[in-house]
């Protein structure tokens, strides 16, 4: 089979490449993705995401090597495995970024990627609530809007305020800092993946475009310094698929630097161990691991219109269920971490540093952990962090996950901001509008010295599920691809996923991923 373009994965960046690049009739573009078609129910209701995350259903549910910042424990890395790859099992969150991420990005060598030069990708996808303004899009595939908030929401905003916190009604607007409800990707009760944005509305009815699922790719096809075409396994069977123009990796920031590695591309200390032919020597591929180290403060509450499990709790869950099946609303019609904020532990800092997340339910490894009664959480982030991991091969078989590193807590900097973050989310969970829903700690009662919370931050932070940076670009010697996401030293190759941010940005990342694919879809189509 040859197809004009061939795309690996169909997540947040592939699904919109696989629209744009099919809008032309006369290319053919193929669609691959490792996992099935988005049939699950789970995906579509918001409130899916509690039974997704701890499983293995739809997800590649990763595990990470032990981490000394954690006292060598695992840390735990979900991952869509399904048509909208994570954009169908994520927070539904939609946040770009700080706009002074962007600027680093261009600052750092990289034309095309300020802010100012990236705001109109991220407007064109978007169909947001309140309609077209300078920094929002109204006539987009993606839909942006808000949750009817539970109580506990509007108290936790309100607490903020009373914390000394300004309210921010829009964190993708002038100013990022602030307290506010977040933006989702949720319409009418229902998730908003990019596989509903933008493949489910065009995959029948364009004959040029051919969406694989259950379809694993096992290498990139090289003839030389070029690359025609990815072997996929399906169904068993191993067959190779032709691409005449490009092919383009959106597997993400662990799938698309294994994928290079697995073909040859990459460090020689990697490819050599597992018996794999260098290539091509390409030494950044895999390195510059950064995600969003993360901590859940959790609270036991007396209030059962928070989410968990009771007798009480069960006949309003099965009310609720009613509500959501007739009408799309209620609890089940929300992400549960409904409102945040964006914060300076510092005053002098140009950029907040943290992000918060307020859950209406009692959240514990993952959601792997349950416990009786209700209560409510609150994620805190390091949106900056210093300690930087890497991806790399455990095999050279394409069916074993790769190996993930983040060196989470690795820089005492993380661990320091992170401290400083906890006591301010501690401090707003603890001002009046709170006091009604009867919040009791359940992991940090009664501890107060440094020593101690930094005890408990290193048993208990994980990841936010914001990897990104494993194939960076740029134009250095450790970059793997230029300024329009081209592979380096690689004919008609190019990566297109959250893999080639430079650095991190500050906030949720399926936002830029989407903003990714939009600016590369235009680059590609030129070519």
């Amino acid at each position: 089979m040859e197809f004009d373009y061939i795309i690996v994965g169909a997540g947040s960046a592939g699904c919109v490449l696989a629209n744009r690049l099919s809008a032309d009739p006369s290319v053919s573009v193929c669609l691959l993705e490792a996992g099935p078609r988005d049939w699950s129910p789970l995906i579509h209701a918001p409130a899916g995401i509690a039974a997704i995350l701890p499983t293995r259903h739809v997800n590649w549910a990763f595990d990470t090597v032990p981490q000394p910042g954690l006292g060598n424990r695992r840390g735990y890395q979900p991952r869509g495995k399904v048509l909208g790859g994570s954009s169908s099992i994520n927070g539904m969150i939609y946040i770009r970024g700080h706009q002074g991420d962007y600027d680093e990005w261009s600052a750092l060598g990289n034309a095309g990627w300020s802010f100012d030069e990236v705001l109109p990708y991220f407007r064109k996808s978007q169909a947001h609530f309140r309609g077209a303004s300078h920094f929002h899009g109204g006539e987009g595939e993606l839909y942006v809007g808000q949750v009817e908030a539970h109580a506990a929401t509007r108290a936790f905003i309100e607490a903020g305020q009373q914390a000394g916190h300004r309210h921010n009604s829009d964190f993708n607007g002038v100013e990022q800092e602030g307290v506010g409800q977040y933006d989702v990707t949720i319409r009418e009760g229902r998730r908003w993946s990019t596989a509903t944005a933008f493949l489910t509305p065009i995959r029948d009815s364009r004959r040029n475009l051919s969406v694989l699922t259950d379809a694993h790719a096992e290498r990139i096809v090289l003839q030389g310094k070029q690359a025609t075409g990815v072997q996929v396994r399906i169904k068993g069977r191993s067959l190779t698929l032709k691409a005449r123009r490009e092919v383009v990796l959106s597997a993400g920031a662990f799938g698309s630097p294994q994928l290079l590695m697995l073909s040859g591309i990459g460090p020689e200390s990697e490819l050599k161990p597992q018996g794999i032919a260098v290539q091509h020597e390409l030494p950044g591929v895999g390195q510059n691991l950064q995600d969003h180290p993360d901590v859940v403060l959790g609270y036991q509450s007396t209030d059962n219109s928070l989410m968990g499990y009771s007798v009480g709790g069960s006949l309003k869950m099965g009310s609720a269920l009613a509500q959501y099946l007739a009408r799309r609303r209620g609890p089940l019609a929300s992400n549960f971490a409904e409102a945040g904020a964006f914060l300076k532990t510092r005053d002098e800092l140009v950029r907040p540093d943290i992000q918060l997340h307020s859950v209406v339910s009692l959240l514990d490894d993952h959601n792997r952990k349950l416990h009786w009664g209700h209560g409510f959480s609150c994620h805190v982030c390091v949106l900056r962090p210093k300690s930087i991991g890497s991806v790399g091969l455990q095999s050279a078989d394409p069916s074993a996950p790769p190996r993930i590193d983040p060196n989470f807590l690795g820089h005492d900097d993380d661990v320091q901001t992170l401290l400083k973050g906890y006591r301010m989310a501690r401090e707003i969970i603890a001002q009046a509008p709170m006091a009604r829903f009867g919040l009791k700690d359940k992991f940090s009662q009664g501890l107060a010295s440094d020593e101690q919370l930094i005890e408990l931050l290193r048993k208990r932070t994980d990841s936010i599920y914001h990897p990104v940076g494993t194939c960076r670009m740029g134009n250095d010697e450790h970059a793997v691809v230029d300024g329009q996401l081209r592979v380096h030293g690689i004919q008609g190759l190019r990566v297109v996923d959250a893999s080639i941010m430079p650095t991190l940005v500050g906030g949720n990342t399926n936002a830029p991923t989407i903003m990714i694919a939009e600016r590369a879809a235009e680059w590609i189509a030129r070519a």
